[in-house]
């Protein structure tokens, strides 16, 4: 595609708000597509959010799938404005917010959870969302394992029971204090997505695609609704009948008010060049992350563009996700925690973070995210690091360490053994092309033979149990409470070599530790907020920090671009009502609060 014809274009509809000038622009319409388009209203564009972002190579991946547990499903690209979760977690505000439903009670010894259903609120088509719908979603995820959440239902479930429209109990198969923040909250990528009885009854939930627009398709309880969808172009338009306009959801959304964005318009995601010129001239009002070395120089040209930390570094916020470099623990010489910890010492993560990031970022101990929930964690554990210092760059600590274990270094001044050196190819994919190279070059001056690519395959390498080398990647676990992200590295989640590893989709390190285990299923039974998690968590990572399973790097960052052009109020430093992620479960919230300039 040409790269000036389509920004100009995109300009040029964008002005006029049509939708027929805008699929003039993409083009590769099939003629349902295009008798359907000519229906679309046109919206002025200062009531149009444009946001650039989603799918690869300029096309989507999951066009025309609305059943959210379909395969290739995603809600990341718009479909979490259609859905809405019972509750809500912002993690910048530590709040948890009730939004289809009202309140909860858990029993006593958490044996089971009612949930209170909020009153009045209907699905797209009109019809009412009741309890009902919450129990039939759960019943069909514990009776289908190939759904997502089909197993956790299955595992943590007994029964699921409407006692009537606003009340829907949950019995648990053993105590759960969890299961509400872990299931029935929408928080970053998280939350199970509920659906209509009356339309999923008596259809195979992995083939039904749920999609059509002259039927409505999907209709989720949502202000939102899908007008025109294909490869190229996705569009979303607000439904003014939005059963919450008459609801007062607090500080999110009072009563008689709508989201201000009448139609969102989705351009897909090519490149991160792109992607820049489209919001450097305007077209764009949000994008996807970009690297700092892209938005620092973008939000100091075009003065209309903010990052979170408006135009200062580190130019984004922290993301759930904090990054480490892992390795197989199973294989030689990485089941040797001395090695692991070599390897540690090898690191320096301010370097990488000043060179690689030019200075967007700050180094991480543990693999947490520092939300304020985790803050009180991080400082329970400041004795052991400083007997156990996963931040510290020390050559002579990795010379120490690696004589001791009988290497060597060869005439090329490589660490080896028996004449075998320790040969480290680094993976991971393009959001580390400019830090993995670093990472390479720092441990091949520690005496690491070491390199870093980025092969398309390469995650497949990594759970296949296998590979020897090691790769960067982060965990999307703990937010609130340090239990889900020591959960990973329970031994239920390592597989034995030579088996694929899914481990809760980060545990690939395959360690495991029976001591580590016990305290893990006891952390299980307390709630969170509880402040014996402090003392249990302390002894957990006593055992992790001694054993090192995977090496922590760096806190991951959004470095998201937005647009004042035509929006204000988007979530910054000096607001942090949510995070900026369109993809995520809480994209809802920031449309509810971004408003129109004129």
């Amino acid at each position: 595609m040409d790269t000036r014809h389509s920004r100009e274009s995109i300009l040029r509809a964008g002005t006029v708000g049509g939708a027929a000038a805008l699929a003039a622009t993409f083009g590769g319409l099939d003629t349902g597509t295009v008798a359907a388009q000519s229906a679309i209203p046109d919206v002025p564009r200062n009531r149009t959010l444009q946001i650039i972002g989603g799918g690869g190579g300029g096309r989507f991946t999951d066009a025309g799938i609305g059943n959210p547990y379909a395969a290739g499903a995603t809600h990341q690209i718009g479909n979490a404005a259609i859905w809405e979760g019972l509750f809500y977690y912002s993690a910048f505000g530590d709040e948890m917010i009730p939004w289809l439903a009202t309140g909860y009670t858990y029993a006593e010894d958490f044996s089971s959870l009612t949930v209170n259903v909020r009153k009045g609120v209907k699905w797209g088509d009109g019809v009412a969302f009741t309890a009902k719908d919450v129990e039939f979603t759960f019943n069909l995820l514990m009776t289908n394992l190939k759904l997502s959440y089909g197993a956790d239902m299955q595992k943590y479930l007994k029964s699921v029971s409407a006692t009537d429209d606003l009340t829907v109990t949950f019995v648990f198969t053993s105590p759960n204090p969890r299961f509400l923040f872990e299931y029935l909250a929408f928080k970053f990528d998280n939350g199970v997505k509920l659906l209509p009885k009356h339309i999923f009854e008596g259809q195979d939930p992995t083939e039904f695609l749920w999609f059509d627009v002259a039927k409505g398709w999907p209709c989720g309880t949502g202000p939102y609704k899908i007008v025109l969808w294909n490869e190229t172009q996705k569009f979303m338009d607000r439904r003014d009948d939005w059963w919450g306009k008459d609801v007062d959801l607090g500080g999110w959304s009072a009563a008689g008010s709508l989201p201000t964005a009448e139609r969102i318009i989705f351009v897909p995601y090519s490149d991160d060049n792109r992607l820049a010129q489209l919001m450097a001239s305007n077209e764009g009002d949000l994008g996807f992350t970009l690297l700092p070395q892209i938005i620092k120089p973008l939000v100091e040209q075009n003065k209309q563009i903010i990052s979170h930390s408006f135009n200062r570094p580190p130019y984004g916020y922290i993301d759930w996700w904090p990054n480490s470099l892992w390795v197989n623990t199973e294989l030689e010489p990485w089941n040797d925690p001395e090695i692991r910890w070599a390897l540690s010492y090898a690191l320096d993560r301010q370097q990488v973070i000043e060179v690689g990031y030019e200075g967007a970022g700050v180094p991480t101990e543990i693999p947490y995210p520092a939300y304020p929930a985790l803050l009180p964690f991080f400082g329970s554990v400041k004795d052991l690091l400083q007997k156990y210092p996963t931040n510290k760059f020390d050559l002579g600590e990795v010379d120490k360490r690696m004589k001791a274990k009988g290497y060597a270094k060869d005439s090329a001044g490589f660490w080896a053994k028996g004449g075998k050196r320790i040969v480290i190819e680094i993976l991971g994919f393009s959001i580390w092309a400019t830090s993995g190279p670093i990472l390479a070059e720092q441990l091949r001056k520690a005496g690491f033979e070491s390199m870093y690519n980025q092969p398309p395959d390469w995650t497949n390498q990594a759970i296949s149990g296998k590979f020897g080398g090691a790769w960067l990647f982060g965990h999307g676990a703990s937010i609130a409470d340090p239990y889900y992200t020591l959960y990973l590295y329970s031994s239920v989640n390592s597989k034995p070599q030579g088996n694929t590893s899914g481990g809760g989709g980060n545990q690939w390190s395959r360690w495991s530790n029976k001591d580590f285990d016990k305290i893990i299923e006891a952390m299980n039974n307390v709630p969170m907020g509880d402040p014996r998690l402090l003392e249990l968590f302390h002894d957990a990572m006593a055992i992790w920090l001694k054993e090192l399973p995977t090496i922590p790097v760096w806190q991951f960052y959004h470095w998201i671009p937005m647009n004042t052009l035509r929006w204000t109020n988007w979530p910054t430093v000096l607001n942090s009502y949510v995070n900026g992620a369109y993809w995520h479960t809480t994209f809802p919230l920031m449309l509810h609060k971004i408003k129109p300039i004129s």
